[in-house]
């Protein structure tokens, strides 16, 4: 009983002497400044409290635009490290953390999260007493059943001519045109604006305000993977192509003079007798542009509505100007005094020409000099300007108006 009582009071002096410590230290103050505070270490945090991550660990579906994101209410992140798995490659996400090492963020390069992808968070940090805390999280992002792609023109690396058009034609009718106009870039060098013009809901063209310069190098630059391009459906691509623009050429058709000028970096170097469009399937007036080149094609009237009007099965030396079926081509079934005197044809501009495409005839002569990409331009003609989107027709809007069919200009 003795030792007992002994020892309560030894503990009840103790705390006595313990309280009269902290009394002393919180109760004197010197010339009336504030009481000095103890902090004592308190418990240590879960690693969920002490390491926040974003998406939580183990979700799902999240979308392309979720959040990414750790951060710590105190003390300082040591180390982050976050890893995507997508289409079974794997790669680290980059990202800075913050002075403060309070946070840590994906670098802004780094865009968007990527779709139907795996991701894993590893996370060190020190708290506010240097105590070491760790933690591992995983989420996956949501795997849409939709995707779409842009069809482009020109083809990669080629050499084009000066009024070559960057044409996309999406393979569904996109509803957010502005995401997806903003995740393709056209550059060039040296340097010009270039700016995109939405013709309804699949095609996006993109030009400058005059045409290429020659020597000019372009950059065509897709950042489309999983970009909404309309609700459920993402893009899938996330590519680059460039191109160079080669010598200046504009060919100018005089449908009433039946004759083709040939200009070559501004000098007149042939003029070519040609047969237009007859007077009731006349040529269209306007800028054109060669869009694809054929050694020999075959031309069928009941595929552009002329019936069974003709059906040409190797039609040579064939320049393509519209979708709609104009083409500047070689003619060897027509007398050759009809070039330079008559037009009779369906619409398109004829060459004279030998069967099986001649070299040394005019039609092989100006193939031969031809770029897709090439202007030709018709004047003098009966009929109406061609549509804007009827080919390459971009050229035949004011600078105004085709700055107004863009999303984000």
């Amino acid at each position: 009983m003795t030792l007992l009582t002994r020892r309560a009071g030894a503990g009840l002096a103790a705390v006595a002497a313990w309280a009269g410590l902290l009394g002393g230290l919180t109760g004197c103050t010197q010339d009336g400044k504030a009481p000095v505070e103890i902090q004592l270490p308190g418990k240590p945090r879960s690693p969920d409290e002490a390491i926040r991550i974003t998406p939580d660990d183990n979700a799902k579906e999240v979308p392309a635009d979720g959040r990414l994101s750790v951060t710590v209410p105190e003390g300082r992140l040591e180390r982050v490290v976050v890893t995507k798995v997508e289409d079974a490659q794997q790669e680290e996400v980059p990202g800075t953390i913050a002075e403060d090492g309070l946070s840590w963020s994906p670098d802004p390069a780094s865009g968007r999260l990527a779709l139907a992808a795996k991701y894993t968070v590893d996370a060190v940090a020190l708290d506010g007493h240097d105590r070491r805390q760790a933690r591992h999280t995983t989420f996956t992002t949501y795997v849409p059943e939709e995707r779409f792609i842009g069809y482009f023109k020109p083809e990669n690396r080629s050499t084009v001519g000066i009024g070559m058009i960057v044409s996309f034609r999406f393979s569904r009718a996109i509803e957010r045109r502005a995401e997806v106009e903003r995740a393709i870039s056209v550059t060039s060098d040296p340097g010009t604006q270039v700016v995109g013009h939405w013709f309804g809901k699949e095609r996006l063209d993109f030009r400058p305000k005059e045409y290429w310069k020659p020597g000019t190098k372009v950059t065509v630059k897709m950042d489309l993977r999983d970009i909404e391009g309309a609700p459920g459906s993402y893009g899938i691509q996330d590519k680059s192509i460039t191109f160079t623009v080669g010598r200046s050429q504009i060919s100018t058709v005089d449908a009433a003079a039946h004759t083709m000028e040939v200009r070559r970096d501004g000098q007149l170097v042939s003029t070519v007798p040609i047969s237009a469009g007859a007077p009731k399937t006349t040529t269209y007036n306007g800028k054109m542009v060669v869009m694809e080149m054929f050694d020999v094609t075959r031309m069928n009237g009941q595929t552009v509505g002329f019936g069974g009007e003709y059906d040409i099965p190797d039609v040579p030396h064939a320049m393509r100007l519209t979708a709609s079926g104009t083409f500047l081509h070689g003619n060897y079934w027509s007398s050759p005094d009809t070039f330079g005197t008559t037009n009779q044809s369906h619409g398109c501009v004829g060459l004279r020409d030998d069967k099986g495409g001649g070299s040394d005839t005019p039609a092989g002569w100006f193939f031969d000099r031809t770029l897709v990409g090439d202007v030709v331009e018709v004047v003098n003609s009966q009929d109406k300007t061609v549509a804007p989107d009827n080919g390459l027709g971009g050229w035949n809007m004011s600078w105004a108006d085709w700055v107004a069919g863009s999303a984000i200009a």
